[in-house]
């Protein structure tokens, strides 16, 4: 399968925890006010790539830890990102993806599209919900307003909704992080 992109960052350490392989697709149909990616809002081919190729090229660096699919809007290549979802999985990798719709909007939507319900089944965590100026803060941690969550989506698969990630590596603030002490002159 071939996925359109916008482009790949193959070191980030902004989408998410440890260093992450992050695939930003073309094509979203949110138009969030805002946005730091509208170069990625048209729907028109700009690089495709197949899902075995990008792989590969996941698989080079042995510090990558994890792989993020952003966007764009990841759910509009749903059925792609699933088939590269599983083969990441399948190796170890922790999968994430940012998307604008909210979890239930998804699981309304994998009733009716399946390949939508095959892409929540390959992902680990799910950062969900449109950006919004209003609730933009730069203290957020690995999202970019505070309307957005950061979902723990096999929990949430189980639970029939929503289930926010709480191993701190993901979400924790820094008041959920105590100080750490330091004795500079011992």
């Amino acid at each position: 399968m071939k996925l359109n992109l916008a482009g790949c960052t193959e070191d980030s350490i902004t989408d998410g925890p440890g260093i992450r392989f992050t695939i930003f697709c073309q094509g979203c149909p949110h138009h969030c006010e805002g946005c730091h990616n509208p170069q990625t809002w048209p729907f028109e081919t700009k690089q495709e790539e197949t899902t075995k190729a990008l792989f590969e090229k996941i698989k080079k660096n042995p510090l990558t830890s994890g792989v993020t699919f952003s966007g764009g809007e990841p759910f509009c290549q749903a059925g792609a990102f699933a088939e590269l979802g599983r083969l990441c999985a399948g190796a170890g990798y922790e999968v994430a993806c940012y998307t604008g719709y909210t979890l239930e909007e998804l699981l309304k939507k994998a009733g009716q599209e399946p390949e939508v319900k095959a892409l929540l089944e390959t992902l680990d965590v799910l950062v969900d919900g449109p950006f919004q100026q209003k609730g933009r803060s730069l203290d957020l941690k690995f999202r970019g307003s505070k309307n957005q969550r950061i979902l723990d989506v096999p929990k949430s698969l189980a639970l029939g909704g929503p289930v926010l990630k709480q191993d701190g590596r993901w979400s924790a603030s820094e008041e959920e992080i105590p100080p750490v002490k330091i004795n500079y002159f011992s």
